[in-house]
């Protein structure tokens, strides 16, 4: 009888999965929108612990290594306060970085943004007689241009009013709304902080809580392959966007660098404001770069043309040197995908989820192209088709992508 309800249990399985599937597949369809708002409200509620998990993850290497240094001074027989001692000593020093680089760089930025605010009415009167020089001489042109102040003139106290107005207004309650969520960031960064110690501390209780369940669930052949992947997660989540800050960090420096030099040269202005730009956005794959070129070429171009070229040239040289052998070095093999691969996930996961999905759009597809990669190679040793297979390297225990 046991063994007749055992085989009708597994007959009936993939039929009540498969309806399952029927079920969520048609609720996604056809209740979208009310399943796209639990979903968000469920964000919301989350994300205090949405921000700690994240911190926590960002300081888990740090944190490692701090803790194996102590457990070397100490004894693994103190390991409580050696975990405290760790959590304090990162947490005191990501504070003390956060406000280094913003006392640093915060001054430097408003100054730089007022300088440009000050630049912008004489760019305009170059600008006019610029315009004026070239009209002087082509009366058709001049025609035009002063049909257009006219009509501006005529019709811009309207269109102030009709347009701009109501969009102030707009905007003064978007400020107020804003201002509000400004506390709510506030808040969950503060409770996010307390969840990161939290997890910090108990990562290894944590870490072997998890263990028990994927054993607890799954054969120990299949918990192993399953532990084996979130490795390999980690590891590419970890490689890559710490191979990405720094790789940042060495391309805003050099940036800053070169943007002192041609201060002291040419007088160039706001190296503080365009190293940091040229830094940031390079940490978006593939459009950063770019990004950062056009807006610090606006920039430079409001206070000198001649100056603007000379830097565009030096960002295509830096964009080069960063692409073919900074950017390698450091990330080596984290993610592993070529550059189609890489504007393919950037374009999908950024469509979905926006500028978040651009930030984790590569590693969470390199993840993705790992496994699908490993599951044909399966299949290819399955049907003894080896032409397509890699050759293995001696010692290596992953297939290159």
């Amino acid at each position: 009888m046991k063994q007749f309800i055992k085989d009708s249990f597994k007959k009936a399985m993939p039929l009540f999965l498969g309806l399952g599937m029927a079920i969520v597949l048609f609720f996604i369809i056809f209740r979208y929108n009310g399943l796209h708002s639990g979903f968000n409200r469920i964000i919301v509620i989350l994300k205090p612990f949405i921000y700690g998990g994240v911190m926590a993850y960002l300081l888990k290497t740090p944190y490692n290594w701090i803790e194996k240094k102590l457990i070397g001074l100490l004894s693994e027989k103190r390991a409580g306060l050696v975990r405290i001692l760790s959590v304090i000593i990162v947490m005191v020093l990501s504070l003390a970085v956060i406000y280094v680089l913003l006392s640093m760089v915060i001054p430097a930025l408003a100054r730089s943004v007022i300088s440009i605010a000050r630049e912008i009415p004489p760019a305009l009167t170059r600008f006019e007689v610029m315009i004026s020089e070239y009209t002087t001489n082509n009366q058709v042109l001049d025609n035009y241009i002063d049909e257009a102040i006219n009509s501006f003139k005529t019709n811009g106290v309207d269109w102030l009013r009709s347009n701009i107005l109501p969009s102030l207004q707009g905007m003064m309650g978007g400020f107020v709304s804003k201002f509000g969520s400004l506390f709510g960031v506030l808040y969950n960064l503060l409770i996010g902080i307390i969840i990161c110690v939290y997890l910090l501390l108990g990562k290894t209780k944590l870490g072997r809580q998890a263990r028990m369940v994927v054993y607890s669930v799954f054969k120990r052949e299949t918990a192993d392959k399953i532990l084996d992947e979130f490795t390999f997660i980690d590891k590419t989540f970890v490689g890559f966007f710490g191979g990405k800050i720094l790789d940042s960090a060495v391309v805003g420096l050099i940036c800053y660098i070169f943007a002192l030099i041609m201060q002291f040269a040419f007088g160039l202005k706001n190296a503080v404001l365009i190293s940091v730009i040229v830094g940031v956005t390079n940490i978006i794959p593939f459009f950063g770069p770019y990004i950062g070129e056009v807006i610090t070429a606006l920039i430079i171009l409001i206070d000198s043309p001649v100056n603007c070229v000379i830097f565009l040239i030096f960002l295509i040289l830096l964009q080069q040197f960063d692409g073919n052998f900074l950017g390698p070095m450091l990330l080596s093999e984290s993610v592993g995908l070529s550059g189609f691969w890489v504007l393919f996930s950037i374009t999908i996961f950024g469509g979905i989820f926006g500028i978040v999905g651009i930030l984790v759009g590569v590693p969470i597809f390199a993840v993705i192209y790992d496994l699908m990669r490993r599951w044909v190679y399966r299949r290819l040793k399955k049907h003894e088709i080896t032409e397509y297979l890699p050759v293995q390297k001696e010692g290596s225990n992953k297939n290159t992508k």
